[in-house]
């Protein structure tokens, strides 16, 4: 069945969409971001410990019920619309694959929520370094959504899409080494202070 939409509701599909995605990721990005301070206040003397817990655990839960989730929402309705109004897509290949890796970042969303669960409860067993490692997991299923979209049924598997993969993964190590660097500083003051 297909279902004939003005150009101007096209058009406004397409900016919900983009602005959906945008709020999506930034809440997905930043959630993740808390949940790392949220285990590294673990490591504080009580009673800065129990209000960094309860602190991160409240920042979580309004941004991923008040930003994150709805912006998961309207990039959900965004997509609806651009379907409406481009049916074909749904049998071609570049849709499939994108949708598969929508799949996984909805997964990776409501996983979040679970990791946020377990975070209030006291009872999360991630570290920092592997929590820092999970963050990365948007951004290249990102990336590869962008390329699919703009590229479609002609994706490059030239030297230019492996160049971009290696940026991906140079950004997600330097962000793990400095992560290191960080904590190895800080271990050495607090040697060199006592």
């Amino acid at each position: 069945m297909t279902i004939n939409i003005s150009a101007e509701a096209y058009l406004w599909f397409k900016t919900l969409h983009i602005v959906g995605v945008v709020v999506w990721f930034a809440g997905l990005f930043y959630l993740v971001r808390l949940f790392i301070y949220h285990v590294e206040a673990r490591d504080q003397p009580e009673p800065l410990r129990q209000a960094f817990e309860k602190q991160y655990a409240l920042m979580e839960r309004r941004l991923a019920n008040i930003i994150t989730t709805p912006g998961l929402v309207v990039t959900v309705i965004g997509a609806a619309g651009l379907l409406l109004g481009n049916p074909s897509w749904l049998s071609q290949t570049w849709l499939h694959a994108k949708l598969a890796f929508v799949v996984g970042l909805v997964a990776y969303h409501c996983y979040c929520y679970r990791l946020m669960g377990l975070l209030s409860l006291g009872k999360c067993e991630w570290s920092a370094k592997q929590l820092r490692a999970f963050n990365e997991l948007p951004t290249l299923l990102l990336v590869l959504v962008v390329m699919l979209v703009v590229f479609k049924n002609q994706f490059p598997t030239g030297g230019a899409t492996w160049l971009l993969v290696a940026l991906v993964l140079f950004m997600a190590a330097s962000i793990q080494f400095y992560a290191r660097w960080r904590r190895l500083k800080a271990e050495r003051e607090a040697i060199n202070a006592v």
